[in-house]
């Protein structure tokens, strides 16, 4: 007996800022093909970002932590994601553990992405490998490179490019309780230090929008090293606010969705808060702004000069480092010239 339906799955297995920005080829796979369920599978912890999508079939989230494969969790999920017999599935990624999967899920029709570096059977886990060196890399968005993955598919290479994150709406009386309506929210941190506007800096953009009166609440990650520079700058300005530490990810993303604007360097933060329609100020200067800066009218971005450190550094050792070339006065005109075009009650 046949299905009434056929069944596609999406597999994404890298940061979560990455898998915020892969929604809109997702979306648009979906679009496509209207009548087919589109499944999704993302690392347990990235599940908040997916959760909601009101497009979405259904939602998979695969156990993760470091040096531990609970294969005691890992094995049932497998085998759940094996009976729904899935017709195609899209690796957006192509790193071992999305190759891997996409094998042992078994869809009749495997697409992944094909690095160059990985183990030597990672291109034979797909039957449509797509070589990464084919992709266009330069000058173009990420969200436009998942679409090319996309293409063989008939996919649109015009779909839209918004991003999109919906958070938990039961979640919004205690967000409420974090961050009032309409205020900036400034996220200092990001993944590399490298990429992270100085405190000393942050200080200067405080002292201005306390004189203009506009409130600012100041956040940082969870780990010890991001929650040092909240510290810091909390000793250089004691009556600065500060977000307290959210208890997790899909309430952080209620409290992202309340900000009048939001401003950080290159990190996850940011393209949640561009897909739940809040205004961004993007400080980019290490990374490259034209393939992760969020797109559309309500998003600036604030570029540095160029990098000089590798892609691979986390740390930048550079005597002048290119993340201290943004001006206070850029991000200042950047930020009155958002609030202004795009004010919220508070």
């Amino acid at each position: 007996m046949s299905r009434a339906a056929r069944k596609n799955l999406c597999l994404l297995f890298k940061y979560l800022g990455d898998v915020a920005v892969a929604v809109p080829a997702m979306r648009a796979l979906k679009e496509s093909c209207p009548d087919e369920e589109l499944h999704i599978l993302v690392a347990e912890d990235a599940l908040p970002i997916v959760r909601h999508l009101p497009w979405a079939d259904r939602v998979w989230g695969l156990p993760r932590k470091r040096g531990n494969l609970q294969l005691g969790a890992t094995l049932p999920l497998l085998a759940a994601l094996r009976r729904e017999q899935f017709d195609l599935s899209v690796d957006f990624v192509g790193n071992d553990r999305g190759a891997l999967l996409s094998r042992l899920i078994g869809a009749t029709d495997r697409i992944g992405l094909v690095a160059e570096l990985g183990f030597w059977g990672r291109a034979r886990c797909y039957n449509r490998g797509v070589p990464e060196r084919e992709i266009p890399s330069v000058d173009i968005h990420e969200s436009e490179r998942h679409l090319a993955l996309l293409s063989g598919l008939g996919v649109p290479q015009d779909s839209a490019r918004t991003l999109e994150v919906h958070a938990d709406p039961l979640l919004a009386g205690e967000a409420a309780g974090l961050l009032p309506s309409g205020t900036v929210l400034a996220h200092l941190s990001t993944s590399q230090p490298k990429k992270e506007w100085p405190v000393l800096f942050w200080r200067e953009l405080y002292h201005r929008t306390r004189a203009a009166g506009i409130p600012l609440v100041f956040a940082s990650g969870p780990s010890p090293r991001e929650q040092a520079l909240l510290s810091r700058l909390q000793d250089l300005e004691p009556d600065a606010s500060l977000l307290p530490k959210v208890r997790s990810l899909d309430l952080y993303l209620a409290v992202l969705a309340r900000a009048g604007v939001f401003i950080s360097g290159d990190t996850g933060p940011l393209h949640f808060a561009a897909g739940l329609g809040v205004p961004t100020l993007a400080l980019f200067a290490a990374t490259d702004a034209r393939r992760w800066a969020p797109l559309g009218a309500m998003h600036r971005c604030v570029k540095g000069t160029g990098c000089v450190c590798s892609g691979h550094a986390h740390v930048c050792t550079h005597a002048s480092p290119c993340i201290a070339s943004l001006s206070v006065d850029s991000v200042w005109r950047n930020l009155t010239d958002l609030l202004t075009r795009f004010p919220k009650a508070t």
